[in-house]
């Protein structure tokens, strides 16, 4: 993930994220894939967050991976890689207006010079040997069969799958692992059916351009508008203006910028300012909690309305749902070793009296 600067006339210093498929292998974590969906391609091999802290606040029942971003502080060398995870619950009750207690995100980082990775790029072809990171990672940390996040809890048949959680176990069991507990096949290949997981896509990236306009139908819409404006009585104009509340213009404003590249799920510019999908539920710098080392935390990137489009998580009663995620993370970007850190996730619905 390129950081959010303007180089060139016409950039606005956001960077784009789109999605795209791609190869399995390259969204492994010795790539330092950008992606959504799947299992998450842990950064750091050690302490990974805890099954305890990868719960839904409301329902307690383990979250989902949504998201990650690759996104190295250029000129740190502490933060040489650097990637934040965003999870999420999979229960729509969970969903309430405004309110991000089903929602966590979590930031790994490591120096080039590290006990994982080579100090080199990673290669550009298939590695002959790429392991399955999914089941147990290279520190020896196992991982659940389900969601693939930290899981101790060995079925106690056969002893040779993993799981976060009972909640979990149970999933695969019904799906999968009844038919093949003790058997040669338990440990084999992940099944690719597995209703738990969103479906995987790389996130690919690209500077944000203003839309180039052109003079000539400026000028005609100038003209247009001053012979239109000449039509109206001076109460008329009042009285539109008084009926441009700030929701709707907070809400066209929010539509002209992602007009030119509806397809975008992601916007980048750490340290720079989000873009609202409503007036409401703006958070105050007081909202926004520092980080554990002290520092305050910045504005980093936003996940857009458009990815709920990709997950396949529409249903007729109750769907999971978001106007828009805005992810803060700490300014230092502190280093707390191979731990994960918490960071802050802030969710605003689109306001019901918003203009159409």
């Amino acid at each position: 993930m390129a950081e959010c600067v303007c180089d060139s006339e016409g950039e606005t210093g956001v960077v784009l994220g789109f999605l795209e498929e791609t190869e399995p292998w390259r969204l492994r974590s010795p790539q330092f894939p950008s992606k959504v969906g799947g299992r998450p391609a842990w950064l750091s091999q050690l302490q990974l967050p805890a099954p305890a802290e990868l719960l839904c606040e409301r329902c307690r029942l383990p979250l989902g991976f949504l998201l990650q971003v690759y996104a190295p502080v250029v000129g740190c060398e502490r933060s040489f890689h650097r990637t934040l995870f965003v999870f999420c619950c999979r229960t729509p009750a969970c969903y309430t207006t405004n309110d991000n207690s089903c929602f966590k995100v979590f930031r790994s980082q490591l120096p080039r010079k590290n006990d994982f990775y080579p100090y080199d790029p990673p290669p550009e072809e298939e590695p002959a040997d790429s392991g399955d990171e999914h089941r147990i990672l290279s520190s020896g940390v196992k991982l659940c069969w389900v969601c693939g996040c930290p899981g101790q809890k060995a079925c106690s048949r056969c002893h040779s799958v993993t799981y976060c959680s009972k909640e979990h176990q149970t999933i695969h069991w019904k799906q999968h692992h009844k038919r093949k507990c003790c058997t040669e096949g338990a440990s084999s290949a992940l099944e690719e059916h597995n209703p738990f997981l969103f479906p995987e896509w790389e996130l690919v990236t690209e500077p944000e351009e203003l839309p180039v306009k052109d003079e000539e139908s400026q000028n005609e819409s100038s003209e247009g508008a001053g012979c239109a404006s000449s039509e109206l009585e001076e109460t008329e104009l009042e009285s539109m203006a008084l009926h441009e509340t700030q929701e709707s213009k907070v809400f066209q404003k929010f539509k002209k910028c992602i007009a030119t590249e509806p397809e975008q799920v992601l916007r980048y510019c750490r340290a720079g300012s989000p873009l609202w999908v409503s007036s409401k539920h703006v958070p105050s710098k007081a909202d926004i909690p520092n980080c554990q080392c002290g520092a305050q935390r910045n504005f980093e990137f936003q996940i857009m309305p458009q990815l709920l489009n990709h997950l396949k998580v529409d249903r007729t009663d109750a769907s999971i749902d978001w106007g828009m995620l805005v992810i803060y993370t700490c300014a230092d970007s502190c280093d707390q070793g191979n731990k994960y850190s918490p960071e802050f996730i802030w969710k605003q619905d689109i306001s019901e009296d918003r203009a159409h």
